[in-house]
């Protein structure tokens, strides 16, 4: 990922607001941004939008699985 260091200027236009339309000197749109908290608060909410709490249950109860030492031990070996 590129790390880009904004200058004062941008950043107070930034810390304004929770999104932000980023556009070129144009004015044709190259992205946004999202505040940190909005950006987390949106990977958790699609993250547990894509299983089910009764599934996540039903995969616990589950038998079966391997132990921590048994996944090691297979990835020494690969």
């Amino acid at each position: 990922m590129t790390r880009v260091v904004l200058d004062d200027t941008v950043w107070d236009k930034l810390a304004q607001a929770e999104t932000v339309e980023l556009c070129d000197p144009t004015g044709r749109r190259v992205g946004h941004f999202l505040s940190d908290e909005l950006y987390r608060r949106l990977l958790y909410d699609w993250a547990n939008a894509q299983i089910s709490d009764e599934e996540l249950d039903r995969r616990y109860r589950e038998p079966g699985g391997r132990t921590l030492a048994e996944i090691w031990a297979r990835l020494s070996r690969s």
